[in-house]
């Protein structure tokens, strides 16, 4: 071989080196320059947060369309563990909950994606993702090195993990962080073991390339419970006029590296009872043009919020118990509709000055119809139909038993039993505070006698016989999803009593609403035209007609209390004009059928208006507080 032939082979064997190492994915810290690496490269994320759990499986390609085209190079995904595993060992990946199409959208249209796989969430999520079964072992310690807490979750890493392992970026999908619990340093329990069993499970079933990292506040205290040496630190926070200041903290556990705000507030949850939540777009664009120049890696939490369909929604405690709305609108770029805002347009002008924007325009507005008014009838009262809703039977109990007791997870369970005594003159039926978890709808011999609240109204006046039936509906209005005490039990968590008598030997009848609804239930008799014009727990149902169209609306209450909204079989969550700010919810097009009537069922817990009817438009109402109407009860 002569001295040329040797260079070409060397020159051959550099070729072959630089072209494997071009070929390379990979993403990583890069802390001597304060960034991320992708491939080798300096790279920053400018990402959004979208929850599939809360937009209709036909519309996702839509919000992430409409996320990649305001110039989002990521997407920040949620993987909420109760929505696809309801029963221990029972997992359900379809339809809506179909992650893996959902994650192959996000491929296809070229967005990267960090992954919050928990197990715990938050996400103003009914427990915050974390199955409502765990507490099946009333003194389990969620979110801790408890033995059973860390069986189930190793189960359930032991399914989802490697189904995303091949989907991580070095292994040629476009995930490329994933998240290992959440904001735990704003827990109780600080408890290390704990994250350090977590990052084991992760590391086992993902290798030891992917970038693991948690989020909490920018507190210093918050940072230290939630971190762990080998998860890379971020913090969250919203608009404010000092983004360097907002850093420091992360910048105490990760002195050098990237900065990253995993949760850059765009807008803010709504609860039942207070004003709907906003923001200004030119104090978020500014604060994100801000956070952008300092080389930061931002996160939009949220994008799309969407919306809390079923019994989804979570819940807060601060003081008192606050459940969240149906609507998760947030006032986010998208809105709940998935419409373009202001916002986003605000947004997507700062980007652009920090890397490309895709060429194109902004996909439009889905269109609205507003289909009118839709008469409904009574169909029957709730207690009518206990042998639907309950065909099991009741289970008797000397004392009340929890809805995790019966393994009720979501809904209502009703509670009956008999009076002890002849009560002449009114006696109070009272219950300890935060006996009732979270609603109670009281009534004697079927007659409504008015709601019991867990932080409001724990007593109500009752006269009967010795005897008389006394029920009680109890509503799970979500389970607390943040804070300092996640285990939060739903139905009688004490027993009641009537004056200084203790009430006992009760039938509990966990109501499957949801499965009635499905199939139908048997026509009610017909009664007095003032039997069904009386309040209490009752149910609703009517038809509409989309003449060729099914497009998205939006339904609204005129003169209804609270309760719940099935159409089409779909449980679209809780409507409660009265409580408000939510007056309609949305009611995607994707549900409705453009050639046959589309069916509505109502369950109304309190008071009917005299013509019942529903109101359908082509906006939304999210910001009033109406006043009860005549003999209905006060908010």
């Amino acid at each position: 071989m002569g001295p040329g032939a040797g260079a070409l082979l060397l020159l051959a064997a550099a070729v072959l080196q630089l072209t494997a190492g071009a070929g390379a994915r990979s993403f990583q810290v890069d802390r001597a320059n304060d960034c991320f690496r992708k491939d080798g490269a300096p790279f920053r994320y400018v990402s959004g947060s979208i929850h599939y759990a809360r937009v209709p499986r036909p519309a996702w390609r839509d919000r992430l369309l409409k996320m990649y085209m305001s110039g989002l190079n990521a997407v920040q995904v949620y993987v909420p563990w109760n929505y696809h595993e309801p029963l221990p060992g029972l997992y359900d990946f379809t339809g809506d909950r179909d992650l893996w199409s959902f994650l192959d959208l996000t491929a296809e249209l070229g967005l990267l994606v960090i992954l919050r796989p928990g197990p715990y969430i938050c996400a103003e999520w009914e427990m915050g993702g974390l199955p409502a079964w765990l507490l099946w072992k009333p003194d389990i310690v969620l979110r801790s090195s408890d033995p059973a807490y860390l069986r189930a979750v190793d189960s359930w890493l032991g399914v989802l993990l490697p189904r995303i392992e091949p989907r991580l970026y070095h292994n040629g999908g476009n995930i490329i962080s994933i998240q290992v619990e959440n904001e735990y340093g704003s827990y109780w329990a600080c408890d290390y073991d704990y994250l350090r069993h977590l990052l084991a499970s992760f590391r086992a079933r993902l290798g030891g390339q992917v970038l693991l990292f948690t989020t909490d506040g920018n507190s210093a205290a918050e940072l230290r419970c939630g971190t762990l040496q080998g998860l890379y630190a971020t913090v969250d926070f919203g608009p404010g006029p000092n983004i360097t200041e907002a850093f420091a903290p992360q910048r105490l556990f990760e002195p050098k590296g990237p900065l990253v705000n995993s949760e850059y507030y765009t807008g803010w949850l709504d609860y039942w009872g207070e004003a709907h939540a906003g923001s200004s777009p030119a104090q978020v664009a500014q604060g994100l043009q801000d956070m952008l120049q300092l080389g930061a890696n931002v996160n939009m939490y949220m994008f799309q919020g969407g919306t809390n369909f079923g019994y989804w929604s979570g819940a807060d405690y601060k003081g008192r118990y606050k459940p969240v709305t149906t609507s998760y609108d947030y006032d986010a770029p998208l809105s709940e509709a998935g419409d373009p805002t202001d916002k986003l347009f605000a947004i997507r002008t700062v980007i652009g000055k920090f890397q490309p924007l895709p060429e194109g325009p902004m996909p439009p507005a889905t269109p609205k119809y507003a289909y009118g008014r839709v008469p409904l009838r009574k169909q029957a009262e709730l207690l009518e139909l206990l042998e639907v809703l309950c065909p099991a039977g009741p289970i008797p109990s000397r004392f009340p038993l929890t809805f995790e007791a019966v393994k009720q997870a979501h809904g209502f369970v009703l509670y009956r039993t008999r009076l002890p005594r002849d009560v002449w003159d009114p006696a109070p039926l009272s219950a300890p505070r935060h006996g009732v978890c979270d609603l109670g709808y009281a009534l004697l011999d079927g007659v409504y006698q008015g709601r019991l609240e867990r932080d409001g109204q724990t007593t109500l006046n009752l006269t009967g016989r010795a005897g008389a039936a006394l029920d009680l509906l109890v509503e799970n209005m979500g389970r607390i999803n943040f804070g300092a005490n996640i285990s939060d039990f739903k139905g009688l968590l004490r027993n009641l009593s009537l004056g200084s008598t203790l009430l006992s030997d009760w039938l509990i009848y966990p109501l499957d609403v949801d499965a009635a609804v499905a199939r139908g239930w048997p026509q009610a008799a017909p009664r007095a035209e003032s039997s069904r014009a009386r309040p209490g727990p009752a149910f609703y149902t009517g038809a509409f007609d989309t003449p060729g169209i099914a497009w998205d609306t939006f339904v609204k209450f005129p003169g209804w209390s609270k309760g719940q909204l099935w159409i089409n079989g779909f449980n679209l969550g809780r409507y409660w004009p009265v409580r408000g700010p939510q007056q309609t919810l949305f009611v995607p097009g994707s549900l409705l059928s453009a050639s046959a009537p589309n069916n509505i069922t109502l369950l109304e817990l309190e008071g009917a208006p005299p013509r019942p009817f529903v109101l359908f438009l082509d906006r939304p109402l999210l910001n009033q507080t109406v006043s009860p109407g005549p003999g209905l009860p006060p908010a």
